[in-house]
């Protein structure tokens, strides 16, 4: 209906007032995202319950890390908080070397647990009473979740059969689809899709990076019959050793699943016991939907070429998505097929077909209108930077897979001397010696920055080393984090801290509104370069999954009293995990600052506290990505390469063009 002037008649029909009149009053008309309850033919049965399901491994390795008492524990506190209705269903599967079913059948004063030996053929003792109703059974989950540490504390085998736990939790699950959530600790080395160890740690620095793709395809064909079975896959790897991450996450990526990763987990560090918690409570918390399709449609002469993300592409169009959450992040490179030469405008359109946790049948529909743009000056002056980086991201993962590593750092380097190469031409600039300067539409200026900074993030840096399963967590993050997320972490935000009180705006005139006013302080961001750091301040780093406090040592000792208590720089406890509360203005105002960056994230950030004479320096010094570091260029370096690249190009495309043009004559 978008630029029509004629519409049917059907919907000049007003819903709000009931009445037939101006048809821009109807709510698809005055929001560009909308929702409708779905009708019956929408419906190809039942709306499904919500059902969890809780894959744990009690091998020896997840016993020693600990994280099974924090897992229990914050489900326990947030049984009740799971989406769902009345029909909401729960159950819990263990493995080590076997797999261990806890039945909790109407009758029972406990839960029972009944040991399958037999791994390589995987049967089912008793689905009635594995899969049951939150409410009715409550107690007797409370109970199970109260004595799962204990009855898993002891030595274990240390075998892992993560494949045969897959398998039962699919048979389990394919009646009526859910949500199952695997914790794995350690390489999955027994019974079907066991895996052998692939790294080698004296190739962690190489510049070309092997095993990125899976070992085998059984974690992909378990996942392409849960999507079958509207059965999402979400994996929390918790491993202090190779995993093969590579392999163990298709059983995520084709099952619309995410895969969450805190590597050398040990849950006797307070912190990542605190990092485990409060990713759990959001995610067991969090808006789901389930049985979800999701189908974009684009004008005429416009098709989709590829989709990014965690999904199964039933067609062109069309994507599989057994769960959806506000936490998942897609993308899409399209085609022009045709001349767009006769419109003025051309239209996207996202529909979501989904069954609440409530157990409604919806439809969201996001619409997206844009400009056609006739010049090539048109389209680079109205780029979209950050855009650009979120699906260039993307698009470098699959790349890593499919060619190589070196082959996917230098398209991303092309990507830059394309860019202002065709912008040079465009605006006919001058080539060869007479150009003295990198030339960038202001859309694009900050293009070859980011560019730098996801040449030296974790998932594509070469000759830094870099573990297996941290790069490829790190792709994951890539593909699948909403852009604003995949932004803070390829580049992320510095902010200086020791002069917060001269960043506080000021109180607005304004009165009588609804909402509490922030008065939070908003300090200005630098770049990431040790030029902009100095030890005489404080700084704040974030990256969306971190935040470092990194104090100077000249620092003024007024900060240090009102902003963590001590009287001297070296009272700072170095490496410290949170901050001290104050009864002060300036620990007040840090603690506001943080709580409002964490406002704009699913969960608050990890908090690390680094002297700047700290041995754990480098986890700030190596973020500060305009700078250079021994296998990278810095920022200028970069520039510096980029224009010679163009001159390059622009010399070589002028002398082409001189050359048709005598053939021509």
């Amino acid at each position: 209906m978008v630029g029509k002037a004629l519409v049917p008649e059907e919907f000049q029909y007003d819903p709000v007032s009931k009445t037939y009149g101006d048809p821009s009053r109807r709510p698809e008309i005055r929001s560009a995202t909308i929702e409708f309850i779905a009708p019956g033919e929408y419906m190809l049965r039942p709306p499904q319950p919500a059902v969890y399901l809780f894959l744990l491994d009690v091998s020896q390795i997840a016993r020693e890390s600990g994280y099974l008492e924090i897992f229990c524990e914050t489900l326990k506190e947030n049984l009740n908080q799971l989406p769902g209705d009345a029909r909401t269903q729960v159950g819990f599967i263990c493995y080590d070397a076997h797999i261990h079913y806890y039945l909790m059948s109407d009758g029972l004063t406990r839960p029972k647990e009944m040991t399958v030996i037999d791994i390589d053929d995987v049967f089912l003792p008793s689905p009635e009473s594995l899969l049951v109703n939150l409410n009715e059974r409550y107690e007797l989950i409370m109970e199970l979740l109260s004595v799962l540490p204990k009855r898993h504390s002891g030595l274990a085998a240390p075998a892992s059969a993560l494949g045969a736990a897959l398998q039962a939790g699919y048979k389990l699950m394919a009646p009526t689809g859910g949500r199952i959530t695997v914790f794995q600790t350690c390489l999955p080395n027994v019974g079907p899709g066991a895996l052998l160890p692939r790294e080698d740690p004296n190739a962690r620095s190489s510049k070309e990076v092997a095993h990125l793709n899976p070992a085998t395809d059984f974690y992909k064909r378990l996942a392409l019959d849960c999507s079958g079975a509207q059965v999402a896959v979400d994996l929390f790897l918790l491993n202090s050793q190779y995993s093969d991450l590579a392999t163990l996450s298709g059983m995520s990526k084709f099952s619309a699943g995410t895969v969450y990763h805190i590597p050398l987990f040990k849950a006797s560090r307070s912190w990542q016991g605190d990092q485990l918690k409060r990713m759990l409570t959001r995610y067991l918390t969090r808006k789901i939907g389930f049985e979800a399709v999701m189908r974009v449609r684009c004008t005429r002469g416009i098709t989709i070429h590829t989709f990014h993300g965690n999904f199964f592409v039933r067609s062109t169009d069309l994507l599989s998505l057994p769960n959806v959450s506000p936490d998942a992040g897609f993308g899409m490179q399209l085609t022009i097929e045709e001349s767009l030469s006769d419109v003025q405008q051309v239209c996207f359109q996202a529909a979501l077909l989904y069954t609440s946790s409530k157990g409604e049948r919806r439809i969201r529909v996001h619409t997206l209108a844009l400009p056609i743009a006739n010049t090539l000056p048109d389209v680079l002056h109205n780029a979209d930077q950050q855009c650009i980086i979120g699906l260039l991201a993307k698009m470098a993962v699959d790349r890593c897979a499919t060619a190589s590593m070196s082959e996917a750092r230098e398209a991303l380097m092309n990507v830059a001397v394309d860019a202002l190469s065709a912008h040079r031409l465009a605006q006919n600039l001058p080539v060869g010696e007479r150009s003295t300067g990198l030339f960038a539409p202001g859309s694009l200026k900050l293009l070859p920055l980011y560019l730098l900074a996801l040449l030296k993030r974790r998932a594509f840096r070469t000759g830094t080393s870099t573990r297996l399963d941290d790069r490829v967590a790190d792709m994951c993050d890539m593909k699948t984090l909403p852009l604003s997320q995949v932004l803070r972490a390829v580049y992320p935000d510095l902010y200086p801290i020791h002069a917060l009180a001269e960043h506080v705006p000021p109180p607005s005139e304004e009165k009588g509104g609804a909402e509490e006013e922030d008065n939070s302080p908003d300090p200005p961001r630098l770049h990431l370069s040790a030029e902009r750091v100095n030890s005489t301040g404080a700084y704040l780093l974030d990256d969306g999954e971190t935040m470092i406090l990194y104090i100077g040592h000249l620092v003024t000792p007024a900060f240090l009293s009102e902003t963590f208590g001590v009287a001297s720089f070296n009272q700072i406890q170095d490496e410290a995990r949170s901050l001290p509360k104050l009864d002060s203005e300036g620990n007040a105002l840090l603690h506001a600052f943080i709580e409002r960056l964490n406002d704009e994230r699913p969960y608050p950030s990890n908090i690390l506290v680094l002297r700047d004479n700290s041995p754990s320096r480098q986890l700030f010094t190596e973020r500060l990505v305009d700078d250079r570091v021994e296998s990278a260029f810095s920022y200028y370096e970069f520039l510096q390469h980029v224009k010679s690249q163009v001159k390059v190009f622009s010399t070589t495309h002028k002398t082409v063009a001189v050359n048709e043009s005598v053939a021509m004559k």
